[in-house]
């Protein structure tokens, strides 16, 4: 071969690699161009709360609260529920699977190693492109024994498998914080069944003592209808009284076992386990403002809120995933073994077979599907965004609705325990005046019933109130803390 020719060959070649190294760095500038950088958003929290709150509550204060409460019952039954309920085992369960995917993603990077082994029997044409069969000495039929392995590593220049792992990872992230959502929901409707349950008890026994007051005063009034002290429409209306406030009583004691079947339910186990609660009492939880923190405080703890940005964040990840694809795939493959017609000699050295192949693969004709991809990457992440940007307006509305409702429901037990108060002044001031002989008998039951009927106002305010408490603790977000998932 001429040394001219050998001069053009090596010019050629050099052309060539030139040309496959200046394609590869403006790939790869391009790569970095596209890139897409995610940084998480900074949400406008405002300027304060709309009604006046105190902002001192601390993280320690809100992921239990349900301890403050002060009581053992309520206490358990939360903490049960965060152990058993379903809703908590299938967000954890969720979680094992994002994290088997994100493995599975990561795995990507590494090399990929097969090993196998093979015997083939095989009968050549003598007939064929390559007449091996009809050769001297070379047997038509042959048996094949192979061994070996193949290996591949794909060099991830342009960041398909970097941000494959970051979606991966930000969907762990938020399974974690859907996790943390099932605790704050799950604790705060325990605590709000429980809390109907012993409410629907307390009105219960007050409303019994009600109807009591009640039949007495439609007896009174028939002996005095009897005596001709009283016309006998007066026994009719006291009569239809008495008989509508009985009426009430069984859709109250309906009411207490439905709530106790429930708390069944929500610790994830047969309805009736709780139903030995419907008989039994405890004394009313205190009712006091509670420590809200400040807005961004409830926008940092809602675990609603920091799963929709974890969302977000994966979606940016996945235009990244989908922007690679505009982009060579670079890998390296190797193959290796032994092969023999003999196994015999399928060991030795002269048997042995080796390969290495880089490879380099673009697609550069795809009928616009990639940027088909890149447009629905970028659609899902916008979804995301306005995703994440609801529910930071929802958390504060749940929060500032929550605040207020509490606030209102303070005000009404307020207003309703003092009216029983004074209920009580005046019908201890009609027991007095009875006992004196100033006052008919009527009188001091009408006295007793105003009585009756003020017991079961406050009971209904104070477990208003006590439910609105607990709807205020899950709208800041309480009932969770690092790793309780």
């Amino acid at each position: 071969m001429s040394s001219a020719h050998q001069t053009s060959r090596s010019r050629r070649f050099r052309q060539v690699s030139g040309a496959i190294s200046a394609l590869a760095v403006a790939a790869l500038l391009a790569a970095c161009a596209a890139d897409p950088q995610y940084r998480a958003p900074e949400p406008d929290a405002g300027r304060g709360w709309i009604q006046p709150a105190d902002t001192s509550a601390t993280e320690a204060q809100l992921a239990a609260w349900w301890r403050s409460l002060g009581d053992p019952v309520l206490e358990r039954l939360v903490e049960a529920a965060l152990a058993q309920n379903l809703d908590v085992l299938q967000a954890r369960s969720r979680i094992a699977e994002a994290r088997a995917l994100r493995d599975a993603a990561a795995g990507a990077r590494e090399p990929s190693l097969n090993v196998g082994a093979s015997v083939t029997r095989r009968r050549q044409s003598r007939n064929g492109p390559l007449p091996i069969g009809s050769l001297p000495g070379v047997s038509r039929d042959q048996t094949i024994h192979e061994g070996g392995f193949d290996a591949a590593w794909e060099i991830d220049l342009f960041g398909r498998v970097r941000h494959s792992v970051e979606s991966a990872d930000a969907r762990v992230q938020a399974a974690q914080e859907e996790a943390n959502a099932a605790h704050v929901s799950v604790a705060a409707e325990v605590a709000r069944t429980y809390l109907s349950l012993r409410g629907a008890q307390r009105e219960l026994k007050a409303g019994e003592a009600w109807v009591g007051t009640l039949r007495r005063v439609a007896e009174t009034v028939r002996r005095r209808a009897a005596a001709g002290d009283l016309a006998m429409g007066e026994v009719e209306r006291s009569q239809a009284k008495f008989q509508a406030g009985a009426a009430v009583l069984p859709g109250i004691r309906a009411r207490v076992r439905a709530t106790a079947l429930g708390l069944g339910v929500l610790l994830g186990r047969l309805p009736e386990i709780e139903l030995s609660l419907a008989d039994s009492d405890r004394d009313e939880i205190v009712l006091k403002a509670i420590p809200v923190g400040e807005r961004a405080d409830v926008l940092r703890r809602r675990p609603d809120v920091r799963a929709a940005e974890r969302h977000l964040a994966a979606a940016t990840a996945d235009i990244g995933v989908a922007t690679a694809r505009w982009f060579p795939r670079l890998a390296i493959s190797t193959a290796g073994g032994f092969q023999a017609l003999d196994l015999g000699d399928l060991l030795k050295s002269s048997s042995q077979v080796l390969s290495l192949t880089p490879l380099i693969s673009w697609r550069i004709l795809d009928g616009g599907r990639v940027n088909a991809y890149i447009r629905a990457a970028q659609a899902r992440q916008q979804t995301a965004a306005r995703a994440y940007e609801k529910a930071v307006l929802s958390a504060l509305a749940d929060a500032e609705r929550a605040l207020s409702n509490y606030r209102f429901s303070l005000a009404s037990v307020s207003g309703e325990c003092a009216a029983l108060v004074s209920a009580r002044r005046g019908y201890d001031y009609a027991k007095r005046r009875f006992e004196a002989g100033d006052v008919a008998r009527l009188d001091l039951l009408d006295a007793e019933r105003s009585m009756r009927e003020g017991e079961r106002a406050c009971a209904r305010a104070r477990t208003g109130a006590a439910i609105d408490l607990i709807a205020l603790y899950k709208a800041l977000g309480g009932g969770w803390s690092e790793g309780s998932s």
